[in-house]
């Protein structure tokens, strides 16, 4: 097995990272193909620097561990080391276990996961998906004042499986850090809040900046676009083609 000690760690940048960012590309390919498809291997190379960099800083210097942090960030963002969703991956990676067992632990959540929420060959969130898509077709009705109970009832209607996971503190962190972001960007209706809460319900917290959906960040920084009312809905359009593009990947018997 491959350890790179901290001596060794400038060696590694200098002489193995190329070698090692070229085969994660590729493995990453196999991981999630689609959305590699979309975002292309410049792209792609961009998230998994970022995710070899982020892997280091944790102290995860073994390739198998560097790689399974690799697919983790494809499955619930790459911010998901200190996403609300899932405090476990947090606790997980700040002890200070050794970064094996550390790594151990992590694809048992995982897999757990994929067991209570995704579902098979991620059933239960390709429906999830679809009904979000739906949700956005309609008016906005919420009060301020019913603004965070009618999304958290929204949530657990979209995503039923996702919302028992993770329960109601993380929804409610969530949905804090949604309007957080949504002010950072001037958005100032309910439905801009709620869109950008969803889209952290969907792709992860870190979603504004996160290199695996980089329609997002270039949306919000588009400079030819200086209404925030316009951007805020130029946002929304690309969220619903990309939940198109998405669905139109999903199982035969999920698009029905």
């Amino acid at each position: 097995m491959w350890t790179i000690r901290q001596e060794q760690t400038e060696e590694f940048r200098q002489h193995h990272l190329q070698k090692f960012e070229d085969e994660m590309v590729e493995h990453s390919k196999g991981v999630s193909p689609r959305l590699c498809q979309v975002i292309g291997d410049n792209q792609v190379r961009v998230a998994v620097r970022a995710g070899i960099a982020r892997a280091l800083s944790h102290g995860f210097s073994n390739r198998g561990p560097i790689r399974l942090f690799i697919e983790l960030r494809y499955l619930f963002g790459s911010a998901f080391d200190t996403d609300p969703q899932y405090p476990w991956a947090a606790s997980i990676i700040r002890t200070s276990d050794h970064q094996m067992l550390r790594a151990e632990r992590l694809y048992e959540k995982c897999l757990e996961y994929q067991e209570r929420v995704a579902g098979p060959h991620a059933s239960n969130t390709y429906r999830a998906l679809k009904e979000l898509s739906v949700l956005s077709d309609h008016p906005f009705v919420l009060s301020a004042q019913e603004y965070v109970p009618g999304m958290l009832r929204e949530m657990a209607r979209a995503f039923p499986q996702k919302t028992k996971y993770i329960g109601e503190e993380g929804l409610r962190s969530l949905l804090g850090e949604g309007s957080e972001q949504a002010r950072k960007y001037q958005f100032t209706s309910l439905r801009s809040h709620a869109m950008m809460t969803v889209l952290m319900f969907a792709f992860g917290h870190g979603c504004t900046g996160d290199p695996l959906y980089p329609w997002i960040s270039h949306t919000l920084t588009d400079q030819k676009v200086t209404d925030p009312a316009a951007r805020a809905k130029r946002l929304e359009n690309k969220a619903l083609t990309w939940l198109k593009h998405v669905l139109a990947s999903a199982p035969r018997s999920e698009k029905a």
